[in-house]
């Protein structure tokens, strides 16, 4: 009987498949988890990993159980207290322990907390971003973004379990005992040949006979020596990442810091950005991000003046589609870029303003944007900057424009944003 032996030494993350198979399986209710722990975060700790709860309910395996009636007979290891013959009572169907805080209360009950689960940073930003892309994105110019995708690259020796190749492995193996013992079976095969004549030879030779059957015992146990498998038989399914050539894109976060933005409004915007940026930065290699601050005079600034800059003053939101519209000419030529704009503010603006705002986006802005989105992040009644946008929303299927009124809003209209389009 051939036994197998793993001589590999267990590495550190022995248990990553076991892991990746287990957030698969709750992928839904993690899913669930993560879309809470956003509203929870602050700017600074987007990227950090998650403590997810799954509760113990949605751990159980199903289980095959006799229905109720009939006789049944059963063995419970460690019984102290019951011989053959005893009849026990069936327990109240409801009764308390199950942890689910439904029944009355119990003296002797028991149950199960939430199962909590840590997700690294990876993960987390994984299972965020995993439905979402750029809208409208074509490809006019192939060499700048890239995006990955894993294809079968032959065989490698190491791997981790769940990759292993059998029938290659099994090849080697059996290449390997090949080559270990043919000249001995070639040997073997001599000196059966040899014991035979000297056997039938007269008058007999018992000491020779016993010479070679001794040979041929050893030939036999060195060939029956060689393992059936070894570590270097073994070989792992091998997947590389390959570039996949897609379009060059730019976006354009424009964001309202002026004196109407209060502190709990430019904070809201903020996190929106934070999650517009990593998701970005984490789906495509290279996007270039252009953050432009407006009060009464737009300015194109770095993304840490973007984000922690405490300047403020009046608000003239066209001064930033301006800009925009000039580093679009000067910079990215919409033949050869996916141009892309996510603006954010409160809606106050100079009430003969918001009607050069629509007129900048409907002759200049939206005819060379693949996707342009408006937030406007306040509780109280729409102003003359979301009524001049709302005709835009009906004429152009590249606009859209959203309401957030508090942090819970974020996450779920970052998400219809930039969902995932079906084919």
């Amino acid at each position: 009987m051939a036994q197998f032996i793993d001589r590999r030494l267990n590495g550190k993350n022995k248990s990553t498949v076991n892991r990746q198979r287990f957030i698969r399986r709750n992928k839904e209710q993690i899913k669930k988890s993560v879309a809470e722990a956003v509203k929870k975060r602050s700017i600074t700790n987007t990227e950090s990993g998650e403590d997810v709860a799954i509760p113990s309910r949605d751990l159980s395996e199903p289980v095959f159980h006799q229905g109720k009636g009939g006789s049944k007979e059963r063995v419970h290891p460690g019984n102290d207290q019951f011989i053959t013959g005893d009849q026990i009572d069936r327990p109240p169907a409801g009764g308390g322990g199950s942890g689910s805080g439904k029944g009355d209360a119990s003296n002797d009950g028991e149950g199960q907390d939430d199962f909590i689960f840590q997700i690294s940073k990876d993960e987390y930003l994984d299972i965020l971003f995993e439905d979402l892309e750029l809208p409208n994105l074509q490809k006019n110019q192939v060499n700048k973004i890239t995006e990955w995708k894993s294809h079968r690259s032959g065989y490698k020796t190491a791997g981790i379990p769940s990759n292993i190749a059998i029938v290659r492995s099994l090849q080697q193996s059996l290449a390997r005992r090949t080559a270990m013992s043919a000249s001995k079976r070639r040997q073997l095969k001599e000196l059966e040949s040899l014991f035979d004549n000297v056997h039938m030879t007269e008058p007999a030779q018992p000491l020779e006979e016993k010479r070679i059957k001794n040979e041929i015992e050893a030939l036999r146990q060195k060939i029956a020596s060689v393992p059936f498998i070894d570590t270097f038989d073994l070989r792992f399914k091998n997947y590389e990442r390959r570039p996949i050539p897609s379009s060059q894109a730019v976006m354009f976060c424009l964001m309202d810091v002026s004196g109407s933005m209060d502190q709990a409004t430019k904070d809201i915007a903020k996190r929106f950005y934070v999650l517009l940026y990593l998701f970005l930065t984490r789906t495509y290699e290279n996007v270039e991000v252009v953050f432009i601050r407006h009060h009464t005079q737009a300015k194109e600034v770095d993304e840490h003046e973007f984000f922690y800059s405490q300047e403020t003053g009046g608000t003239i939101v066209s001064s930033a589609l301006k800009m925009m519209d000039d580093i679009i000419k000067k910079r990215y030529p919409t033949h050869e870029w996916n141009i892309y704009a996510a603006q954010a503010s409160d809606g106050d603006n100079w009430a003969d303003d918001s009607p050069k705002c629509k007129e900048i986006l409907t002759k200049q802005l939206l005819p060379s944007c693949r996707y342009y989105s408006y937030i406007e992040i306040t509780k109280r009644a729409h102003q003359t900057l979301w009524n001049e946008y709302e005709s835009l929303e009906n004429t152009f299927d590249n606009f859209a424009m959203k309401n957030i009124q508090s942090v819970d809003d974020i996450f779920p209209i970052f998400r219809e944003l930039f969902q995932k389009q079906t084919q």
